[in-house]
């Protein structure tokens, strides 16, 4: 089993792309006397918050993502543009991880015909390896 998301990130020459990435999971979590279920970590959060976005909110001025985070759609749709152009749509249930924190970034666009809703995990900045 595989869990799937898409990050949008900033090369070194600034510019904003998308990529799939896939997690393979592992029978490591358990809840006895449960069966064991599929498990993979993710990413350490600092803070976990809900971000509201009203239908006519403009956000189609490209920019950068304003801290790395992770994006999960409660409810109603958005479509992003990445700074190479590429452009994806992220529904209700859809996982999002920004990393776009400097460069052109990207830009906004509420598609969905009512408010937006994402519960959204704030991460800690990337650290040079």
């Amino acid at each position: 089993m595989q869990a799937q998301y898409t990050r949008l990130f900033a090369d070194e020459g600034g510019i904003s792309h998308f990529a799939d990435v896939e997690v393979p999971l592992s029978a490591k979590y358990t809840a006895p006397p449960l069966e064991p279920t599929q498990f993979a970590p993710f990413a350490a959060p600092d803070s976990c918050f809900w971000l509201g976005v009203p239908k006519g909110w403009n956000g189609e001025t490209p920019h950068p993502a304003p801290r790395r985070q992770i994006f999960i759609t409660v409810r109603g749709e958005y479509q992003m543009t990445a700074g190479d152009g590429a452009m994806r749509r992220f529904p209700a249930g859809s996982v999002l991880v920004l990393e776009d924190t400097t460069g052109s970034g990207h830009s906004t666009k509420i598609i969905s015909s009512g408010d937006l809703l994402i519960f959204a995990v704030g991460l800690p900045p990337q650290t040079a390896d």
